[in-house]
Formats: structure tokens, sequence, C-alpha cells
């Protein structure tokens, strides 16, 4: 099997441009991240929450997988809110 294609989507460029983080930031977190949340029944395509860091700045991907076409797709990118996160920023905090 070949090398997997990233597909960056229009919402992710933006957000990803409002929240200064860079192309190259989002496949480091897609090679070096943990999967903290998979949501399996997403459509069309199966995706998960990775949690990544920028120095130590906390960054979470949300990346959906084509198998079919050997692509992973970008859906965005954030800096968590410590509010609403674990300290370590794998858990959702209850409210």
């Amino acid at each position: 099997m070949g090398r997997r294609s990233i597909i960056f989507r229009a919402h992710a460029v933006r957000r990803m441009f409002e929240r200064r983080i860079g192309v190259e930031e989002v496949r480091h977190i897609l090679r070096q991240g943990e999967v903290i949340e998979s949501y399996p029944d997403d459509a069309p395509f199966p995706s998960r929450l990775i949690l990544g860091w920028k120095d130590n700045r906390p960054v979470h991907v949300v990346a959906a997988d084509n198998d079919e076409e050997n692509e992973t797709v970008i859906i965005t990118a954030y800096e968590p809110e410590a509010s609403l996160w674990s300290r370590d920023f794998r858990r959702r905090k209850r409210r």
C-alpha cells in the first residue's frame, strides 16, 4: 500500500489560519500524536480526535480516514480550552 494522502478541508484551513496552526504541525500530530477519542460511526468516514503538542501548546486535530481512496481528511484543528478538558487535555470534563 502506498503513502496515505492528506486532504485539508476548507473549514480546517480557515480554522488553522485563525488559530495559527500550520500544515507541518498537523502532519507532525498525525504521525506522533495520541488518539484520545474515536468516532467509528461518523459519516462519511470514521474519524478520530488526536492530541499533539507544539512546544508547550496542546493541539487537537480531528481527522477522518477514507480507506477506499487511501487518504486522511483533516476536519479541523484547535487548541483545546482548558476549562473543558482535563489537565492533560486527554479527557473532556464532565459538566
